[in-house]
């Protein structure tokens, strides 16, 4: 893991389209890098692993298991793309698998490095909020209208798929 993420990147990235160039250094500070060969993983589910994480390069394949424990990929991240936002803000265990496809890139930022951007920095922590608010209402959205979709294919072939 190496010191810093490049502003840059956080600027570009979901978390970061609010915030001006100092904001993004800021943040950037406060933010590790991670480097993924082809098929590593960077969290599986279940795990307590915290850290909120930012595609900077590459791709992610966001996998989840089924009843059966079968892993079934259900998304593939692409830049600028973040992953782990309920389990940053709520503290609560990986509902996915996060796996690199190809070698990948990832801004990571833990809870304990953000809150210490509160005190001096609430305005930038709040844009932040605001962005992992977009991200979470954005995923809300696919998903909502990849149901409906397969409600819709379910009703119209009677069951039959």
């Amino acid at each position: 893991m190496s010191a810093v993420a490049d502003y840059k990147l956080v600027r570009n990235s979901m978390v970061g389209t609010e915030l001006t160039e100092d904001e993004a250094r800021l943040l950037g500070a406060k933010m590790g890098v991670r480097h993924l060969k082809d098929g590593e993983f960077l969290v599986k589910e279940g795990e307590a692993d915290r850290t909120l994480f930012v595609l900077a390069a590459g791709k992610l394949a966001v996998t989840s298991k089924d009843a059966e424990g079968v892993e079934h990929t259900v998304y593939t991240m692409q830049e600028g793309e973040c992953a782990g936002t309920r389990a940053f803000v709520e503290q609560s265990p990986r509902k996915a698998t996060l796996r690199a496809v190809g070698d990948a890139t990832v801004c990571t930022l833990t809870p304990a490095d953000f809150e210490a951007l509160l005190d001096d920095h609430p305005r930038l922590a709040y844009k932040v909020m605001r962005a992992l608010f977009r991200v979470t209402h954005a995923n809300l959205s696919r998903m909502n209208q990849e149901s409906r979709e397969l409600a819709n294919y379910i009703s119209k072939s009677q069951g039959r798929y």
